[in-house]
């Protein structure tokens, strides 16, 4: 689904979900078209794995995302256009439109700047994660978090839609913004908020 949508390409990216204590994740250097589900490799919260394949460079963020949000059972990271370039200019998505509270506050922020699958990465997001659900990584990315991962990957297609209005926008001048009020008012309104069902 995340190449297919144009979220992720090659084997950029990846992907977890929490399982008996600890996680599974994508593997290492496989693109999505060839991987299979014996491939998925099983994290311990101290690190260990066990699978046929090393898993993504990238487990320490998903370890230190599942140890800092109890309320994440999902984890998508991706190297999509329009979020990826925002990142490159280390700015947050603010509230140009009122959907920005998808990820649950009144921006989608950006984390600092850090070396890929670095502990210094994994402390970043989570700081930049606090009281949201999605965040872009500086020079680097985004990363969303929900409860099922079918939830977190329709969540970061709408941050990288987000993005890519956002970078739209930016083209005729700086966009006029909500204020704190009406976004408070429309996190509200997101707390009964549910999409259709399929």
């Amino acid at each position: 689904m995340l190449e297919r949508t144009g979220l992720n390409a090659g084997t950029s990216g990846n992907v977890s979900v929490r399982q008996n204590g600890g996680f599974l994740i994508t593997p290492s250097g496989i693109a999505p078209a060839e991987m299979t589900v014996d491939m998925l490799v099983s994290m311990g919260m101290s690190g260990a794995w066990t699978g046929t394949r090393r898993p993504s460079t990238e487990w320490p963020l998903h370890r230190a995302v599942y140890a800092a949000r109890p309320d994440a059972h999902a984890i998508v990271h991706t190297h999509s256009m329009f979020a990826t370039t925002l990142s490159c200019q280390h700015r947050n998505i603010p509230a140009f439109h009122y959907m920005v509270a998808v990820a649950g506050g009144h921006d989608i922020p950006c984390a600092a700047y850090a070396t890929f699958g670095t502990g210094a990465l994994a402390e970043a997001a989570v700081e930049a994660l606090a009281g949201r659900k999605a965040c872009l990584l500086a020079q680097h990315g985004m990363l969303a978090i929900g409860t099922t991962l079918k939830d977190v990957c329709a969540l970061a297609l709408e941050v990288e839609r987000l993005a890519e209005m956002y970078w739209r926008t930016l083209q005729t001048g700086e966009p006029r913004l909500l204020d704190a009020a009406e976004m408070a008012r429309v996190l509200a309104r997101f707390a009964d908020y549910r999409r259709p069902q399929d």
